[in-house]
């Protein structure tokens, strides 16, 4: 697998498209980037897969809360 890949996000606040560049090198990883629209912090979460040599990337808001 390589160890970059790029995938398209939507900001959860302002729903603006941003190619983000993806390490795999050091595993699954949860990580902030902020929106170059809006400047607001956008929360994500890799999950690298070895096995199947896939990655998820879960977005969301860095406000949102899971209860």
């Amino acid at each position: 697998m390589k160890n970059y890949s790029e995938q398209s996000v939507t900001c959860p606040h302002c729903g603006h498209h941003i190619r983000i560049t993806l390490d795999n090198s050091a595993g699954s990883q949860e990580f902030y980037d902020d929106c170059p629209a809006c400047c607001h912090a956008i929360h994500l979460n890799m999950q690298v897969d070895e096995l199947h040599k896939t990655i998820h990337l879960f977005v969301d808001a860095d406000d949102e809360q899971i209860f």
